[in-house]
């Protein structure tokens, strides 16, 4: 097996990935290096599995802390924000987006929640691994809704990790309609370092947990800007279609880059972004009327035993990934 890999015309470094099942704390590991690039887990308290944290190259953290562990400067809004997710905010009337434990139990009626149920895959090797996981889509009543099967193939290679998921939706019931929505739908929530500038004003938490409301926010460490691939760039994303979205910025001294790409074989591709300045940055390719300002709109079904497949890519890079890097990773992704 060969060390190292073609990319951008030159040879990488792969490096080894260990895949860590822990069924006790229902989580599992992904390690590189030996060292902690993300996690699958499925708490009984965020209502979907997520990929959480999310480490760069170098070791920092990209993916927000709140509401897991209390960082000091953290952002304290939608709570429901955590780590890499898939979900969407209309399946048969029901909001899979924004289900979190602070919905209070008199509203809970209309919310959905995602249930893992298995892993069937964990496999590691050298600049490579795959996960493959089974999860169920229910209503408030226990009712299954969706059946959902997901792969994550990692990547990884000096100064890079990449995470391709993909994910089919088969319903389980007589009709599933995933009804016009923004609330959706490949996410990552993003640390500090990472949003965009901004003056607006805010609830931060510190390291005890404590909140409290900042009127003018220290922009000293943060440094985001979002690049499309149709060259727009800042806030102006929002709203706008494209095959991927760049995020960059640095933290403690590292450049950083993440990247979503789009698949060509996606439901509403290119994707509509739901990417913001203050650190949601998503892929929403159903949800188009809001996103488009009323000048599109998809309302996706299934019937009962069809399946939908999804797939994203995530890009994680030490360094601000140019266009035509960028470019070559959507290529080469597209083909598979």
């Amino acid at each position: 097996m060969s060390s190292s890999t073609m990319l951008f015309g030159q040879k990488m470094k792969k490096e080894s990935i260990e895949i860590n099942v822990n069924e006790a704390e229902k989580k599992v590991d992904i390690m590189v290096g030996g060292d902690l690039f993300t996690r699958y887990m499925y708490p009984d308290n965020i209502m979907k599995p997520v990929l959480w944290p999310v480490m760069s190259p170098e070791g920092n953290m990209l993916t927000r802390s709140y509401p897991l562990i209390n960082k000091e400067g953290d952002r304290t809004d939608h709570p429901h924000h955590v780590g890499v997710w898939l979900n969407y905010g209309d399946v048969n009337g029901y909001d899979f987006w924004n289900n979190s434990e602070a919905i209070p139990q008199e509203r809970k009626d209309g919310y959905g929640t995602i249930f893992h149920q298995s892993v069937e895959k964990a496999k590691g090797g050298k600049g490579k691994g795959v996960l493959e996981t089974n999860s169920l889509w229910k209503s408030p009543d226990n009712t299954t809704l969706l059946e959902e099967e997901t792969t994550f193939k990692f990547s990884a290679m000096e100064g890079m990790r990449i995470i391709d998921r993909t994910t089919s939706l088969t319903a389980a019931v007589e009709a599933v309609d995933f009804t016009d929505n923004k609330e959706g739908m490949f996410a990552i929530r993003v640390s500090r370092e990472l949003e965009l500038p901004t003056d607006k004003p805010t609830e931060l938490v510190d390291s005890h947990g404590v909140k409290t409301r900042v009127e003018k926010m220290d922009n000293t460490y943060v440094k985001g800007d979002y690049r499309s691939s149709e060259g727009i760039e800042g806030g102006d994303v929002w709203g706008t279609r494209g095959r991927w979205m760049k995020l960059s910025s640095e933290i403690n001294g590292e450049p950083v880059s993440l990247v979503i790409i789009d698949h060509p074989s996606n439901v509403g591709y290119p994707t509509y972004w739901h990417a913001r300045d203050y650190g949601l940055f998503a892929a929403n390719t159903l949800g188009q009327k809001a996103l488009s300002g009323g000048e599109n709109e998809l309302n996706f079904s299934l019937d009962q035993g069809e399946t939908a497949t999804f797939n994203y890519r995530l890009v994680v890079a030490s360094e601000d990934l140019s266009d035509a890097q960028i470019n070559e990773l959507a290529d080469e992704y597209a083909k598979k």
